[in-house]
């Protein structure tokens, strides 16, 4: 008796087999991307993984900067030499780019339509690759970037491979915001810290010069009455010990729990 088979008229053997594949090539890469929630640790793994899994030579991913949208190599991996030792063949657009900022780029483009406008420019270096497949990358509707991969002499890719190549994406996609979430949440945090200490040092400061003007005042008084000359140098001591702590405060680290040498002894 044939095989059942699917609609596709696969063998339902073989294509189960197929998407169990595919489904341990997404969890490796799921596993990769949990790793870390550094942003280049992220897509250097990513990178690594897709080529592993899918057998590819090179790849490289680029970002799109937020305020700007300018574009920037965030990771890649075994770039050819014409690229990779020419910093300057992978500054600014290309027709990858231009094509994701356009809106022209909805799925995984095929090989065979993406021709890589920075590998067309070279004579040599290019170590036999000439087209890429581009994946979009994207996180609740907002374009973030492109992941391109290639090897050398890539046939053309089916619908099903295309579509597991747009998945990854997907899950790259996610990654970066996650990364760039972190990033923010971390920085705020960092601010908030910032803003606080500089609070607590603002009413530190002023104790401190309130407290200096005070023994200040009290010398003042002390001398001017003549009656104990050496009660006065002491406060004048103390509001000089007073007047450099201010100043090591404002030059560097401080602690705001160390005792204050400017109290005024009761």
């Amino acid at each position: 008796m044939n095989e059942l088979a699917d609609r596709s008229g696969r063998p339902r053997g073989e294509r189960l087999e197929k998407e169990h594949r595919e489904l341990a090539i997404l969890h490796r890469i799921a596993a990769a991307l949990n790793e870390s929630v550094d942003l280049a640790s992220s897509l250097d793994a990513a990178l690594s993984r897709v080529a592993e899994l899918l057998e590819l030579r090179s790849g490289w991913v680029w970002l799109l900067e937020e305020e700007t949208e300018e574009p920037y190599l965030a990771a890649s991996r075994n770039l050819p030499p014409g690229l990779g030792n020419r910093p300057e063949t992978m500054e600014g657009s290309c027709y990858c780019l231009d094509t994701f900022r356009s809106g022209g780029m909805e799925g995984a483009a095929n090989v065979n339509v993406v021709v890589c406008s920075r590998l067309r420019g070279l004579t040599k270096g290019t170590d036999g690759l000439g087209h890429h497949a581009s994946i979009p990358l994207r996180a609740r509707g907002r374009p973030l970037g492109v992941m391109n991969v290639a090897s050398q002499g890539w046939r053309r890719l089916s619908s099903d491979e295309l579509q597991l190549l747009h998945t990854i994406g997907e899950m790259v996609g996610t990654a970066i915001e996650r990364a760039n979430l972190f990033r923010k949440s971390t920085e705020a945090g960092a601010a908030e810290e910032r803003n606080r200490l500089a609070r607590e040092i603002h009413d530190t400061l002023a104790q401190g010069l309130a407290a200096t003007a005070l023994h200040l005042d009290a010398a003042e008084a002390l001398l001017e009455s003549g009656t104990d000359p050496e009660a006065a140098r002491a406060l004048v001591r103390r509001a000089l010990e007073g007047t450099r702590r201010i100043s090591k405060m404002l030059a560097g680290p401080y602690s705001i729990s160390e005792p204050h040498p400017w109290r005024i002894a009761r």
